[in-house]
This record gives C-alpha cells, structure tokens and sequence, in this order.
C-alpha cells in the first residue's frame, strides 16, 4: 500500500447528524480564537439546551476547526508590569 493508495477518496470520518450544530461549533471555535468572549459565550448557552446527538456535532465542529493551526500569532506590543 503506496501513499497513493492512503490518500484516495473515500472519507473514513462520518458525517456528522446535525449540520447546525456542526457550524455552531465551528463558529464556537472561531470566537474562541479571536477572543470574542461575547460570541462564545452566546453560542454555549444556545448549545446547554441541546440533546446529547447534538453535543457531538458540536464537537466535530469544533475540533475539525481546531485541528487548523492559526495563520499567525498576534505580536505583544502592550507594556506588562
């Protein structure tokens, strides 16, 4: 088995059951990485009524953004005392 071989079609990780929920854990995470408190919080209260289906599409959402390295890292210009 050659690498082509690996990387042929055929997606081994399953589609998740609530696509909605899978782009609120995406936008969860997009919040979480800027700093947007407001927005993360948001979504989790929106999320804490949810069935238990639906907390792991969240969570597939959620680590398929996380597993993306962030683009850069902001520089520290403020003055720590």
């Amino acid at each position: 088995m050659g690498l082509r071989d690996m990387f042929k079609g055929g997606d081994s990780t399953p589609e998740p059951a609530n696509s909605e929920m899978t782009e609120k854990g995406r936008e969860y995470a997009i919040a979480r990485r800027h700093g947007d408190r407001k927005t993360a919080n948001r979504i989790m209260r929106e999320v804490a009524e949810a069935a238990p289906e639906d907390l792991t599409s969240f969570a597939a959402g959620r680590d398929s953004y996380n597993a993306i390295p962030p683009a850069y890292k902001k520089p520290r210009r403020r003055r720590r005392t």
